[in-house]
């Protein structure tokens, strides 16, 4: 036992860890690196405390044995990272875009996090046609059903908006007062323009009716590996309409799916699919 097990507060071996691993890739499809011991031990803790269970491999053994604690266990190591308007330069093309193919469109947000990506396509739809009653359809998903809540009552830190414009924040927030003084909250024309749902990209079928103008999927395919990443394309771009965007993550390329998409700029894509 290494000095570092001797002072965890749960026992937590190499092997746990590779349980771990295996059960969170076929859960999710998503590969974890082996340098996230750490990380894996940290975030199961939690559970543990709250199950009162001694250790990962019981927590384990609660987890094969309690089909509701699958949704615990993938939200504890699932990683939300997100910000309003990250990777800003996406926002100036789907403006353009939206510009250049008036009428109905849909745009699929395939991991929503805590919402901040979503709404801030949705700032970007309203600002663009100068109204929150638009032909654009939003829908955002997640696998993560803690963070679809947060995103759903749409509340953040005031610190969360400080890169927005005076105007964005007057007219997309409300400042919380009293017990709320500290945070704002989309505003409910905002909030209504988006669709929340739970979906899990590794799912035999999904939830999304075809077809689709817009996928935004950023700093998602690095969790895959690579059979499951081309697995995931596939099936997006069968949604998607020849004359389409998909929008990836500054981490992300797709060298090896030149068959499905084909670059337009930085982290912008088409389908490879002619009209």
């Amino acid at each position: 036992m290494t000095m570092q097990e001797q002072l965890r507060e749960f026992s937590f071996c190499q092997q746990d860890f590779e349980n771990v691993r295996n059960i969170l890739y076929k859960k999710s499809g998503i590969r974890l690196a082996d340098s996230k011991d750490s990380m894996v031990y940290s975030r199961l803790a939690r559970r543990l405390r709250a199950l009162k269970i001694a250790s990962v491999s019981a927590y384990l053994k609660y987890l094969e044995a309690n089909k509701t604690e699958e949704q615990q266990f993938i939200n504890a190591l699932t990683t939300n990272l997100t910000s309003f308007y990250r990777e800003k330069h996406h926002f100036p093309i789907l403006r353009d875009y939206l510009i250049n193919h008036p009428g109905q469109r849909r745009i699929w947000c395939a991991a929503s996090s805590t919402g901040e990506e979503p709404y801030s396509i949705a700032m970007t739809v309203a600002e663009t046609f100068g109204s929150f009653s638009t032909q654009v359809e939003i829908i955002a998903s997640d696998i993560d059903s803690a963070v679809l809540e947060k995103a759903d009552k749409g509340i953040y830190p005031l610190s969360s908006i400080d890169a927005l414009s005076p105007t964005q924040r007057q007219q997309f927030f409300q400042k919380g007062k009293g017990s709320n003084s500290g945070k704002v909250k989309v505003v409910p024309e905002l909030r209504d323009m988006v669709t929340f749902k739970q979906l899990n990209l590794t799912h035999s079928t999904w939830d999304i009716k075809p077809t689709i103008d817009v996928i935004f999927c950023r700093n998602v395919m690095i969790y895959f590996d690579k059979a499951t990443q081309l697995q995931i394309l596939t099936k997006m771009v069968d949604l998607l309409l020849p004359d389409s965007l998909y929008f990836a993550g500054h981490s992300e390329t797709f060298a090896n799916a030149a068959h499905l998409l084909l670059p337009l700029g930085k982290t912008v894509y088409r389908p490879s699919k002619k009209a």
